[in-house]
């Protein structure tokens, strides 16, 4: 029988907030709890909550940035919850974070002498070029990413493609290749339930229906998606495209597909958490179309073959690990007449996605319980190791990092009351000079942070460029303001 661990996970989102590595927290907490030894989460506090589960959940302070970002901003340094992971006899710290998560995570393993493991879960160095335009800042940024990544004893990657880009960054270790589950059961569901869900919409019976469930973001391959939808219109081909999901371009993609004439061959639902309702439009759909090179997992892809439902993948990217064309799924290149003459193929050939779909329900499905339990076995491994002194002994951390950190989340609470009315504010920036250093002086702050948690002495720097820049280009640092709230807004939506 094996030995019961406690294990503590930490992230920066956890339930009430809802996206995609929470859910992989859950499930892990969830599975540890119920089969194999004990879990607790570590997670920023969130106003109103009410934790309910059947492994503790530890809340540390945050501010309460969601009406600036949509989630809260946790400060990565809390006694109490020190002493009760201590309590709880945690053996080893899991972080799925670099950033926060992990800030907290090497205080605790330093502090308590624990073994830490990191999951590498995205391709972080996008979404800082995406929300960071200044390239000396990006710099510090994956900088402080890396050192996070260097300060941890193992690391895990969920797929080989995001193990290489982390190479690409600049880490130069090892890493495991730990591929996230699935929280749905390897089955279809009724017609019925089918009907049920998807009776509203035009869906035909024998017009293959195609299918894409994320965040309506064009980097996930959307416009490839689309311009290949308006070649097959072009050839007289008949098709429905269902996308579910909501996100930041939603208004820019329902608008383009109206202009390329798809009004009455594209649907859009909107963001479905209910799972029941997931698997009937899996199980509805004859192809899910998944042109993403952006994702390093391609969870839903897994979720697709769940329901016995091939996926079409861009060839060479993350979510095409272990896909064998016309196997288990379908590759393409990453253009839109790649896109177009595969569906133009499919079309005609109805029962090749049945039997390729049946496949990838066999070859490529994972269970939750089946992830975790790799997992928990792997955690053995690390916890006997740090014990005998394998790991390399890791640069002690600087205490007065966190502290300087508390003067920053002070400012950020400012900034997240102060948000929705930047625009009303504007005017009354441009007459009153104090006030309008005060507003840089925070934009300034909020880059340190999203940049990697700067130094007290950086910070300084930013507030002597901003008032300088404030003397002799006033009217211009009000003008980017704005622009620079949005880009924070993009990066935080994309990352968390």
């Amino acid at each position: 029988m094996k030995e019961k661990h406690t294990i503590c996970l930490l992230n920066d989102s956890f339930p009430p907030t809802i996206d995609g590595v929470a859910n992989v927290v859950l499930n892990y907490a969830s599975i540890i709890e119920k089969k194999h030894g004990h879990s607790v989460v570590v997670t920023p506090q969130v106003p109103d909550t009410e934790d309910n589960y059947d492994f503790p959940v530890v809340r540390y302070p945050s501010i309460d940035t969601r009406k600036l970002v949509g989630y809260v901003a946790g400060y990565p340094f809390s006694p109490e919850a020190a002493h009760i992971i201590k309590e709880e006899k945690t053996e080893l710290l899991h972080t799925h974070c670099p950033m926060t998560s992990c800030l907290l995570a090497r205080q605790l393993s330093e502090s308590m002498d624990l073994p830490l493991v990191m999951t590498w879960h995205t391709k972080y160095d996008i979404d800082i070029a995406n929300a960071i335009h200044n390239k000396a800042l990006q710099e510090t940024a994956l900088q402080a990413l890396l050192r996070n990544v260097n300060a941890c004893d193992e690391i895990w990657t969920v797929s080989s493609g995001a193990g290489e880009n982390l190479r690409s960054l600049g880490y130069e270790g090892d890493y495991i290749v730990m591929p996230n589950g699935v929280d749905l059961p390897h089955r279809r569901v009724s017609i019925d339930q089918v009907i049920k869900a998807t009776s509203e919409f035009d869906l035909p019976h024998g017009i293959p229906c195609f299918l894409f469930i994320g965040r309506l973001m064009w980097y996930k391959g959307l416009r490839i998606i689309l311009d290949a939808l308006a070649l097959l219109l072009n050839q007289k081909k008949d098709f429905r495209m269902v996308f579910i999901g909501g996100g930041g371009d939603e208004s820019e993609v329902k608008a383009y597909a109206a202009s390329l004439g798809l009004e009455r061959k594209v649907f859009f639902t909107g963001p479905i958490s209910a799972r029941r309702l997931l698997r009937a439009w899996y199980t509805r759909a004859d192809l899910f179309l998944f042109p993403s090179t952006f994702d390093t997992n391609g969870l839903v892809v897994r979720e697709a073959a769940a329901s016995d439902t091939p996926s079409v993948i861009i060839r060479g990217s993350c979510a095409s690990e272990g896909i064998t064309d016309g196997q288990n799924g379908f590759l393409i290149e990453e253009n839109a007449q790649s896109l177009a003459a595969k569906l133009s193929e499919l079309i005609s050939y109805p029962d090749k996605m049945k039997d390729v779909g049946r496949l990838a329900g066999r070859e490529i499905y994972i269970s939750w319980d089946k992830a975790v339990a790799r997992a928990y076995d792997r955690y053995e491994v690390v916890i006997d190791r740090y014990k005998s002194g394998y790991y390399k002994k890791r640069l002690p951390y600087d205490y007065d990092f966190f502290r300087a950190q508390g003067e920053l989340m002070e400012t950020l609470g400012s900034i997240g009351a102060a948000g929705q009315n930047l625009k009303k504010d504007a005017e009354t920036l441009r007459n009153d000079l104090d006030t309008s250093l005060r507003s840089i002086k925070n934009k300034a702050i909020v880059d340190a942070i999203t940049a990697g948690y700067e130094t007290r002495q950086e910070i300084k720097n930013f507030k002597a460029e901003a008032e300088q820049l404030l003397q002799s280009k006033k009217e211009e640092a009000l003008e980017g303001l704005e622009s620079a709230r949005n880009d924070l807004w993009e990066f935080l939506d994309r990352y968390l």
